[in-house]
This record gives structure tokens, C-alpha cells and sequence, in this order.
């Protein structure tokens, strides 16, 4: 560790924009964030040619997160964990539709941008129109949704925004049965698979119960991300804690970019895990639509 990075502050800080909000400390960041990541090609371009087939992005549309403590922490959905698996599957011949609950417009972690990294550049550049204007996810529900849809697949990035109303959302319940009951991929990493809960909502079990995955580990919520400033606060609930109740497998206890295939849903554990899991889907959705073909 250099002395620069040593001498970093981890107190979190200060998002003036809202009272006692806070980004991560520059210690944090320093530790967590990079200006590219291990991107190091596609693996399936082009494959895809059909035309018909989309991926319905639901993204966060609400930054700030309410902790323990009175506190928020100033989040999003993160840049990596979104933009690198899309990239895969754009480049693979995917369109991509983005919805949020509110119809509001996509919140990104901007402090977590990897600024040098071309190819996440790239895809949030061509994203950009539909991150600003998405559809609102009740309607893409009541209209889009059918078992005729053009959508092959749902993809719920991390953050810790995903925690932020996905898991309460009747709307996010709706589009998660109509993929298990339509056999469409669910596509979800880090602090992303909070969104499953939703699928519980007013059922005596959860339809993902059996299912093994893999999410940001509690652990680092709980003790590192605290005392080096990520989090300005402890968080009110813990994703894994949850879907473990809920009878869910979690393969992880710690951040090392794992991935995860059960079914059809795909999953990794944090950002570390956004280009594999982009290629895991990728070949995956290719392969689905090669054998539909």
C-alpha cells in the first residue's frame, strides 16, 4: 500500500445534496474502484441476428438509502455491475430496455465509473437516452409482458439502490413470476438479488427456494465497509440474510468475483464478478436462442 492511499481519509463523505447524506470515504474508493476493470474482449459478437430478442434492464431510480443510524448513503446502481454485462450481451447482438419502478430516471454510482475502461464507456454512452428516460416498470408489466414478449431476459444490477424499494415492488414480483413461468433468464449480481425478495410477496414460500446463488456477502456490510467508510452507517437488513431465510442457498461468503448458474438464473457475488457474468449470459442467451432457432 502506498503512502498516499494510506494517508486517505475514511470518513464518508459528505453529499451536500441531501441532509446527513454521504458517499464512500476516498479510502474506500481507493480500494474499491478502478479506472478500468478486467474486461479483455467479447467472446459471442454479433452471434445474435434474429432481431426479436431484448433484455429488460429494471434499474434502481432512488440514491439515497436510509440506515441504522438516520443516515444515508448517497448510491445508485453500480456503473460496473451494470454497464459490463450489458456490454457483453449488446455486443452479442441484444437490444436492451431499461425500466424503473417509478419511471423516474436510472441513479448510477458515479464515483465507481471506471473512466479509462472503453467498453464500459461505450455501452453507458449508447445507454444513456434510456437510462434518462426508462419506461416505469408497470407498465412494461401490463403491456410487454405476455407470453408472446420480446424479452429473453431480466437484468437487475447491484448497488446497494437495488435494496431500495425492488424488494417490496409488486411490479418487480409480476415481471419475476412472468420470467420463471415463461422459462426467461433472471440476471443479478452483488446487492442486485435483493430484487428476488420480491418474488415472495404475499406467497407462503418463495419460488426461488432451492435456488443457489451468489450476492454481496453480509460479512463485508457488517464489518470492513463500515470501518473503512464505504458505508457512512449500518445498513437495516442484510441481502443474504434474507434470501437465506427465504431457503436460498448463498455459495459465497466473500468477494472474490464468483458466478453462478442455477436454472436459469445467473448470478455473481460483486463487482469483481461483472465480466464473467457477462460472458456466462452472453453464451448462455446464445445458446438458448440457437436451440429455439
Amino acid at each position: 500500500m502506498s503512502s498516499d492511499t494510506a494517508d486517505l481519509s475514511k470518513n464518508p463523505t459528505p453529499d451536500e445534496a441531501e441532509d446527513n447524506a454521504f458517499f464512500p470515504s476516498p479510502y474506500s474508493l481507493s480500494q474499491y474502484t478502478s479506472s478500468k476493470t478486467n474486461f479483455a474482449g467479447v467472446q459471442h459478437k454479433g452471434e445474435y441476428t434474429g432481431g426479436k430478442w431484448k433484455i429488460l434492464m429494471i434499474a434502481a431510480d432512488e440514491r439515497y438509502l436510509l440506515l441504522e443510524d438516520g443516515k444515508f448513503f448517497s448510491t445508485g446502481n453500480h456503473p460496473v455491475e451494470m454497464l459490463l454485462p450489458l456490454h457483453h450481451l449488446i455486443e452479442a447482438g441484444f437490444e436492451v430496455d431499461v425500466a424503473t419502478i417509478g419511471g423516474n430516471p436510472a441513479k448510477l454510482e458515479l464515483w465507481a465509473m471506471p473512466h479509462e475502461d472503453e467498453a464500459v464507456q461505450a455501452t453507458y454512452e449508447s445507454l444513456k437516452p434510456k437510462l434518462k428516460q426508462p419506461k416505469k416498470l408497470t407498465e412494461v408489466v401490463a403491456d410487454e409482458l405476455g407470453a408472446d414478449s420480446d424479452y429473453l431476459a431480466v437484468f437487475i444490477p447491484g448497488g446497494h439502490a437495488a435494496v431500495i424499494g425492488l424488494p417490496e415492488s409488486e411490479a418487480v414480483q409480476d415481471t419475476l413470476d412472468w420470467a420463471l413461468a415463461n422459462d426467461k433468464f433472471i440476471i443479478t449480481l452483488c446487492h442486485g438479488p435483493a430484487a428476488l425478495l420480491a418474488a415472495s410477496l404475499g406467497k407462503q414460500e418463495s419460488p426461488f427456494k432451492g435456488y443457489s446463488v451468489c450476492v454481496f456477502p453480509d460479512a463485508l456490510d457488517e464489518g470492513p465497509n463500515l470501518d473503512i467508510g464505504y458505508l457512512p452507517g449500518r445498513l437495516r437488513w442484510l441481502v443474504a440474510d434474507r434470501l437465506t431465510k427465504q431457503g436460498l442457498t448463498v455459495l459465497n461468503d466473500d468477494m472474490t468475483g464468483k458466478t453462478h448458474q442455477d436454472r436459469k438464473l445467473l448470478t455473481g457475488d460483486s463487482p469483481l464478478a461483472s465480466n464473467d457474468l457477462g460472458l456466462l449470459a452472453a453464451g448462455a442467451l446464445i445458446e438458448a436462442v440457437q436451440e429455439t432457432a
